[in-house]
């Protein structure tokens, strides 16, 4: 269905006229001036709007990161892994309760892992190669490496490397640990053969000494020393031997007895599984960021999208909301294309209806509306072209004239060029359709007194020519602060405003609603288009005191003799002060 193949469910009367006529509401409150502050609470119910308005796009993010993980999974290689295996036999010094986790720690610790580092010739930082192995105890004697690399003989040399070097280290530890016994054992030796000659050098000078009961009592104190000092190096000695006897074995048994079994490499395996857990990751990452841009752009948003936000910007009465009425192409299904099209022709139809009966009459009998498009002129010329459609097949005779840029309503009835043409609609009375040229941004139009002083307008009088024997003037208008709005009260005396929600801020509905005002027209009411189901706002506008004639006439009485006993006052001040001093 195309933009011109709309119905509109009639709401002309033919025998009455124009519905518009009889039920117009006179008692529409008077336009205010309201805060900038909408008023709008960002709740679950805002927040859920918002996610809806966009599931689109949080649907495509959410397919792009499922594809996008499992593109990154299958472009990234398939590691192999190799494991070498150690088998440790404990040293002298070891009682194996511990051995097997000290090994582990050593053999991820950054010595090894550098040692194993040069054997390989790498440069990389000790703690990136740590990565990519994993040392685990298989058994009180059995250490497992694992090293995971991008081919099979890296991984394996890798494997091998880490390994021999630990037992590398290991010995090192080993023989560390008996020369240190060792080393100490020597020293204990060598300071018990000084302690002794200390000893035999003290005896022999008592010796030299004349004999005395003293001497002799020295001489024995020492001897016994000597003897105590010769049973402790012995003991030295003999623990020494006993421990190069033992430990010395022990170690070299130890050393000998741990080794390498030679690595394996395992071949590396795609995963159904492991892909899904790639690709749902990246669905879950591309709607968690989907949904968080939704969310952000909708709280920092100042775009007005409640009816009593849009009310309270206009200072006039939301009357209409309706769905959204743009054609939603990516419905592929032919029973929802035809479902969504059913509702957008509905919607039109109601907005057509709503400005008929919003619709007066002029003095002579014409009636006439101005719509003023906010924003998108789309929604607006759809609805006053269907307004127009019905007026003509109820007989009546309709000029519309469309002033916005672009003319959308007029291309929409079949006649987009500039000036006054007669598009046949097959009814009993031609639409007439007026565009103004491009140079002409703000055409008088045939009402009010401003168009006696504009008879060089050629646009200006075609169009009052044809419409001194119409029964319908619709205008279709969108301003510009540049360039006002004094021309709108002589192409209609109301003006309805059509809103697209989230299209439009605060100051700029508030500034075409008050370019209405300042034109002197008068702003009737308003329609929203594509209002959220969630919004459960009415789109009025505060009851504002009524004050009678009376009353105001009393307030001025008041103020001017405020003002008469102030001028009194001063007067007799000055007077008092000529007198006290004429000069």
């Amino acid at each position: 269905m195309t933009d011109r193949e709309f119905e509109v469910t009639p709401y002309l009367n033919g025998n009455a006229g124009l519905v518009g006529r009889l039920g117009y509401n006179d008692d529409l409150p008077e336009p205010e001036d309201f805060g900038a502050d909408s008023g709008g609470l960002v709740g679950f119910a805002f927040l859920k709007a918002a996610v809806r308005r966009s599931a689109a796009f949080c649907c495509v993010m959410a397919v792009a990161g499922f594809l996008i993980g499992g593109i990154l999974y299958l472009a990234r290689p398939a590691p192999y892994q190799a494991d070498a295996t150690i088998v440790v036999t404990d040293g002298p010094y070891e009682d194996g309760n511990g051995s097997a986790a000290d090994d582990q720690a050593f053999a991820q610790s950054p010595v090894v892992a550098n040692m194993a580092m040069q054997r390989l010739g790498l440069h990389e930082s000790v703690s990136a190669f740590t990565k990519d192995y994993l040392v685990s105890v298989d058994s009180q004697r059995v250490l497992v490496v694992t090293f995971t690399a991008p081919a099979a003989e890296a991984a394996v040399s890798g494997a091998n490397a880490v390994a021999v070097e630990l037992l590398r280290f290991r010995v090192g530890l080993l023989v560390e640990q008996q020369n240190q016994v060792f080393a100490a054992l020597n020293q204990q030796i060598a300071q018990a053969k000084l302690k002794i000659g200390s000893i035999h050098a003290r005896i022999s000078q008592r010796s030299a000494q004349p004999p005395s009961p003293a001497q002799q009592s020295q001489l024995h104190s020492l001897r016994e020393q000597l003897s105590s000092a010769n049973n402790a190096l012995a003991s030295l000695q003999q623990a020494l031997l006993q421990d190069q006897a033992t430990v010395q074995p022990a170690t070299t048994a130890a050393i000998n007895g741990s080794k390498v079994i030679a690595a394996t490499y395992t071949l590396p395996r795609s995963h159904l599984r492991t892909i899904l857990v790639y690709s749902l990751a990246g669905l879950i990452a591309g709607l968690a960021v989907a949904i968080a841009i939704v969310l952000i752009k909708a709280i920092v948003s100042d775009k007005l999208r409640r009816r009593d936000d849009v009310a309270n910007a206009l200072g006039a009465p939301v009357r209409l909301s309706t769905g959204s009425l743009q054609r939603d192409r990516r419905l592929s299904p032919s029973s929802l294309r035809r479902r969504h099209d059913a509702a957008r022709a509905a919607d039109i139809a109601r907005i057509a209806g709503h400005l008929g009966r919003t619709m007066r009459e002029t003095e002579r009998g014409l009636g006439n509306l101005v719509v003023v498009a906010v924003d998108d002129p789309g929604p607006a010329a759809l609805a006053l072209a269907s307004l127009a459609t019905s007026c003509a097949r109820q007989g009546k005779s309709v000029v519309v004239a469309d002033l916005a840029g672009g003319a959308p309503a007029a291309r929409l009835l079949g006649s987009g060029s500039p000036g006054v043409s007669s598009v046949d609609t097959q009814h009993a009375r031609p639409l007439i359709v007026a565009v103004p040229a491009g140079d002409d941004v703000a055409p008088v139009g045939p009402l009010g007194h401003a168009h006696a002083f504009d008879q060089h307008s050629a646009f200006s009088q075609e169009v009052a020519a044809v419409c001194a024997s119409a029964d319908v003037l619709l205008t279709l208008v969108t301003l510009d602060p540049s360039v006002g709005g004094e021309h709108l009260p002589t192409w209609g005396a109301d003006a309805a405003v059509i809103v697209t929600a989230g299209r439009s801020t605060w100051t700029k509905i508030n500034a075409v609603a008050e370019m209405v005002r300042l034109s002197g027209a008068h702003l009737v009411s308003a329609v929203l288009v594509g209002a959220d189901r969630s919004d459960e706002s009415l789109g009025t506008i505060p009851a504002r005191p009524v004050i009678s004639d009376a009353e105001v006439m009393g307030m001025n009485a008041d103020m001017v003799r405020k003002n008469l006993d102030a001028i009194s006052e001063g007067s007799e001040v000055i007077g008092k002060a000529v007198q006290s001093d004429p000069h």
